[in-house]
């Protein structure tokens, strides 16, 4: 029986993906880029914003010396931000600690933010060529079906035998492409549903096709319903403008452009003590909602109409006035991106 890394290095050799962007020119960075963009996001939304990402930030130093505005703004829309931040954290240790040079050993490759076991050995295999075993969501699915391991890989006891198994068919010759090949299968065939087994290169001593059970691997995680969290975001406009606030480094859109939440307060209040003025007019909007992994949020707009926007921000890096006809200042989620993009749409009817 050939293995089976032979078996998946033929196939790969034939059906293998070969002409993704960060494929091309391949240098460490763009390798490190893409697989951060691609953790919990699938190719083909990652591959526009790769390109802008790397065509403004073409290498370490650039990312580096870059304003986190700049690298947020072009995060906008791909959704957990912490990813960026780490990057961009990530590039300036680099820079700092390792001369500019993005480290070649495993150890310090996990020792920098947001790269864990995984990333790490995807990164040296697909950049240098250097043999780790990597065990994404993709590879993960491929094992747990071909070996039949049960359970839900977040238990540590199943993804320790997942790693077992990753370290042994990880083969020490061609590694950078067996490694590509096995995220390939798990992308292009070995599929969540609807699996395509019969094209599949290991399909004669997969476990899980020979015992019908395809649909039981990898184990799910165990459902808890999503909380439900409301908040109330407030629109003040003026003068073809919008009050908007930077959210803190930690918790959800950290670092990002948002639209301030009304906290206790009563919203005449809180004109006055942020803007130092007072609402001509408040209207609330139908809600929107948002979901994350974790949790939904229930977004209640409420469009306040101040005279002039004459009053108290002094603090330019925290809180601005933005013109609705400008680009984002920065990073934006996109429930406030669709928020303001109504705002200009009523704006315009207003004024017009």
């Amino acid at each position: 029986m050939n293995s089976f890394a032979t078996r998946l290095l033929l196939w790969f050799d034939d059906f293998g993906r070969k002409d993704l962007p960060w494929q091309q020119n391949v240098t460490v960075y763009r390798v490190w880029v893409s697989e951060i963009m691609l953790q919990q996001t699938q190719v083909q939304t990652v591959i526009p914003y790769f390109n802008r990402f790397v065509e403004r930030f073409p290498d370490i130093a650039s990312l580096a010396v870059a304003p986190q505005d700049d690298v947020l703004s072009h995060w906008s829309g791909l959704g957990y931000y912490a990813r960026a931040r780490n990057l961009h954290t990530a590039a300036q240790r680099i820079h700092d600690d390792h001369d500019g040079r993005f480290p070649a050993s495993v150890e310090d490759v996990i020792d920098l933010p947001g790269i864990g076991r995984s990333t790490a050995g995807a990164i040296l295999s697909l950049a240098h060529g250097q043999r780790h075993a990597i065990l994404d969501g993709n590879v993960k699915r491929v094992l747990a079906r071909h070996e039949a391991i049960a359970g839900w890989p977040g238990k540590t006891r199943v993804a320790d035998e997942l790693w077992r198994v990753a370290e042994q068919n990880t083969p020490h010759k061609r590694a950078s492409d067996y490694t590509q090949a096995v995220m390939d299968l798990g992308a292009t065939l070995c599929t969540r549903s609807k699996p395509s087994c019969n094209r599949c290169p290991v399909r004669n001593d997969c476990a899980a096709l020979r015992s019908n059970s395809i649909d039981d691997y990898p184990g799910r995680k165990p459902k808890l319903s999503k909380p439900l969290r409301t908040t109330t975001m407030i629109l003040a406009s003026a003068d073809g403008q919008v009050y908007l606030e930077r959210r803190p480094e930690a918790g959800i859109w950290g670092g990002l452009w948002s639209l301030p939440e009304l906290g206790e307060q009563s919203l005449s209040d809180w004109c006055v003590d942020v803007l130092g003025s007072v609402a001509t007019e408040t209207l609330p909007w139908g809600v929107l909602r948002h979901s994350f992994s974790h949790y939904d949020l229930d977004i209640q707009p409420i469009l306040v109409r101040i005279e002039s926007q004459a009053g108290k921000v002094a603090d330019a890096d925290a809180r601005i006035w933005h013109r609705l006809n400008d680009a984002p200042p920065g990073g934006m989620a996109v429930p406030v991106k669709k928020l303001i993009n109504q705002l200009k749409k009523s704006e315009n009817v207003a004024h017009h």
